[in-house]
């Protein structure tokens, strides 16, 4: 339990410190924003109590926003795809039901089944996300451009972190 909490710390404070001194320099010409520090509640446990997923989504919403002065739009929307994890989880749920205290990775659930499960909740993510920033309709279109694109590099992001950190099972 320890082990699990003081590496859930580590990542938090390095998804953070990432996003913060290097990804929020990267933009290209205003349209592509990545958000990898999403990547925190997509990692944790299958196990782990919704008001926990929710408590950590806003620390990590409000650290977020604090270091870039948003005054809470990545807290609003962290929350929301930390709200909305729970109904994915169960959406996307096995037959047999996830294993006691694993994470749902991409070498743990497979790649069809991690995809979707990022996909989903970096969409929802995203478009809170922008059309908060935006919060008016006259640019719709240019903020749905916006958004795929974020959502394209972020997922990008995202499945490289899966490719370097975790390594396939072997299947027989």
């Amino acid at each position: 339990m320890i082990n699990e909490l003081i590496k859930q710390l580590f990542r938090f404070a390095f998804l953070l410190l990432l996003q913060v001194l290097v990804l929020n320099n990267i933009q290209f010409s205003g349209y592509i924003n990545p958000y990898l520090y999403v990547l925190f509640i997509l990692m944790m446990p299958f196990d782990t109590p919704v008001w926990i997923v929710l408590l950590s989504g806003f620390l990590m919403g409000v650290s977020v926003d604090t270091f870039m002065n948003t005054a809470g739009m990545h807290a609003a929307a962290t929350v929301a795809m930390a709200f909305v994890r729970s109904y994915v989880l169960k959406l996307f749920a096995p037959r047999e039901g996830y294993e006691f205290g694993t994470e749902p990775t991409l070498r743990y659930m497979g790649p069809a089944w991690y995809l979707s499960y990022s996909v989903l909740l970096v969409s929802i993510h995203h478009f809170i996300f922008f059309y908060i920033e935006v919060f008016r309709f006259n640019e719709f279109f240019s903020t749905l451009l916006r958004v795929l694109l974020s959502i394209l590099f972020t997922m990008v992001l995202v499945m490289l972190s899966q490719f370097l950190i975790y390594k396939p099972r072997d299947r027989k």
